[in-house]
């Protein structure tokens, strides 16, 4: 059975992963798109650990690939969390795709949202640092190089868009 890709749309939070998703259901019919959001796994499963949902998101890509499927997975995920799962070595590559905003936009959003009390000015302070480091590490952390699109003024839809070229063209490489 021929080793299918996995895409990662990753970046800080507050970058439009979450938003984007929807756009890419309906541009990506063919590919399953899942989150690494609580929210995605039910009561029960919202309580493993990141790893352990990591694990998981691999094991139901892992099955859509074996019907010649795509997966997506947007979420905050890195390398270094993807090596460390069982089907790992089941995929011909993980390609991520860093979404980025600057800090001041990217600050707004998580002000804005409803669990806005919690963002701290130390925590927006460390997903500054963590956006600075996906982008200084783009291209050495990521094998193949993680492309970054800039979502501060790009609607949704438009991000998805560059998304979906992405995708396509690694998907056809693979084929």
């Amino acid at each position: 059975m021929q080793k299918l890709p996995l895409f990662i749309v990753t970046g800080a939070s507050g970058v439009g992963k979450t938003t984007v998703m929807q756009e890419l259901r309906v541009l990506l019919p063919d590919f399953d798109v899942f989150s690494t959001d609580n929210d995605n796994f039910g009561t029960t499963a919202s309580k493993l650990e990141y790893q352990d949902r990591f694990n998981l998101l691999l094991h139901f890509a892992n099955s859509v690939a074996k019907s010649g499927r795509g997966t997506i997975i947007c979420g905050t995920f890195m390398p270094w969390d993807a090596q460390k799962c069982d089907t790992y070595n089941n995929f011909s590559e993980l390609c991520f795709i860093n979404l980025h905003c600057d800090d001041t936009t990217r600050n707004n959003r998580l002000r804005n949202r409803e669990d806005k009390d919690t963002w701290t000015d130390e925590m927006l302070a460390s997903h500054e640092e963590f956006a600075q480091w996906l982008l200084n590490n783009a291209k050495t952390a990521y094998n193949p190089p993680m492309p970054t699109i800039d979502t501060t003024s790009t609607p949704p839809s438009e991000v998805a868009e560059h998304i979906k070229r992405y995708v396509i063209l690694k998907w056809k490489q693979t084929i």
